[in-house]
């Protein structure tokens, strides 16, 4: 049974940071929201926490905008400790998965409140609102309310009000969730292009990692109010710092494994003491006196016949076994391989890959550098 290990705090360089969060603890009647988090953010980058609901993303992002009071630890931008700061001083723009529109206003009105608030000037306001109008593309609609624009369009309307005032920060929070997935790739696009075209650093909140891996400069992984890894969307995906963060950014093969030398880039790892083969050992794993396991994305199985040699020279056999699962998916096929020392191993085979059919004997394995060892 694979258990987790509490990973070395993660942060990002200091001296680089537009938002700097020091070991912020939070604490909900005696249950640990978060844990001694830090993080850095550069000015104009686009983070995402990403996470499982109650991982403590949503709580670290309502602490940044002031809506709840840490127990422990610091927050600065831009140099500026706000950590104490009513919220409204905190200069941050904020969209909540319901937005929050006012119903008795207009889109132009809704997008025009912060500066109403603020007393801009007329001349001032009205040019920023047209500018905002034209930036989320609701020109055409600025004099409709929220129950006369689609999900969308209201979602836009929140992210305009947002940047309205030219804030120095912008925290969305799961904005797109009760929106169809076509929209939400659709929205999560116009979003990012906004961030963008506007320069203001953003972080934003997601439990899906497609939203976090296409809009993001850097992603997040939280879980039990720890940060677990913080890294590009690649980083993320091809080199998971544990067992957790391999599961939930992606599908993966996951099995526990001894080694040869962990110390070295390069080892021989071995599943159920009989499967052998070369994999890459990261650097978590041997920084780890822990138990490891071997992570296989199911892209980076090939499969073949059993009589034939593998399809490249680099290609390692690993193990036989008889297709028990295959399921089409469009532009590609899963197939899951059922084998005495490995169990179930799934592999991804896309057109022209053979052999892919239940009942099939077949061969597989995978290259070394796609094979990387991580702690539990």
């Amino acid at each position: 049974m694979i258990t987790e290990q509490k990973p070395a705090p993660a942060t990002t360089p200091v001296g680089e940071s537009f938002i700097e969060i020091r070991d912020l603890h939070h604490e909900y009647a005696g249950i640990t929201a978060l844990d001694s988090v830090s993080l850095d953010v550069r000015a104009g980058e686009f983070v995402t926490l990403l996470g499982p609901s109650g991982s403590g993303k949503s709580s670290l992002l309502h602490i940044l905008a002031g809506l709840v009071s840490a127990t422990s630890g610091t927050i600065s931008i831009a140099g500026r400790d706000i950590t104490r700061v009513p919220p409204q001083k905190r200069e941050i723009g904020l969209v909540f998965q319901n937005y929050a529109l006012f119903p008795h206003l207009t889109a132009a009105e809704n997008i025009r409140f912060p500066h109403n608030v603020r007393k801009t000037p007329e001349r001032d306001a009205s040019a920023r609102v047209a500018e905002v109008l034209e930036l989320v593309e609701l020109t055409a609609l600025a004099d409709r309310r929220p129950d006369q624009l689609s999900g969308g369009q209201q979602q836009r309307v929140a992210v305009g009000r947002a940047i309205s005032a030219v804030p120095k920060v912008l925290l969305l929070d799961e904005p797109l969730g009760a929106l169809d997935r076509r929209l939400r790739q659709q929205l999560g696009h116009e979003i990012r292009r906004v961030q963008r075209e506007t320069g203001i650093t953003t972080l934003y909140v997601t439990h899906d990692q497609e939203e976090a891996f296409t809009m993001s400069d850097r992603v997040v992984v939280m879980n039990h109010g720890e940060i677990r890894q913080v890294g590009t969307p690649e980083e993320v995906y091809a080199r998971p710092s544990d067992s957790f963060v391999a599961n939930f950014v992606g599908e993966v093969n996951l099995w526990p494994v001894t080694v040869d030398n962990r110390e070295s880039g390069t080892t021989i790892a071995t599943i159920a003491e009989t499967a052998r083969f070369s994999a890459r050992c990261g650097d978590d794993a041997r920084r780890s006196a822990g138990a490891l396991v071997v992570a296989v994305r199911p892209e980076r199985v090939w499969v073949w016949r059993p009589d034939g040699p593998p399809p490249r020279p680099e290609i390692q056999l690993v193990d036989s076994g008889v297709i028990v699962e295959s399921t089409f998916l469009g532009n590609s096929r899963s197939v899951v391989v059922e084998s005495g020392r490995l169990g179930r191993t799934t592999a991804l085979l896309y057109d022209g890959e053979e052999p892919r059919d239940r009942g099939e004997n077949v061969s597989f394995g995978w290259e070394a550098r796609h094979a990387l060892v991580i702690p539990q």
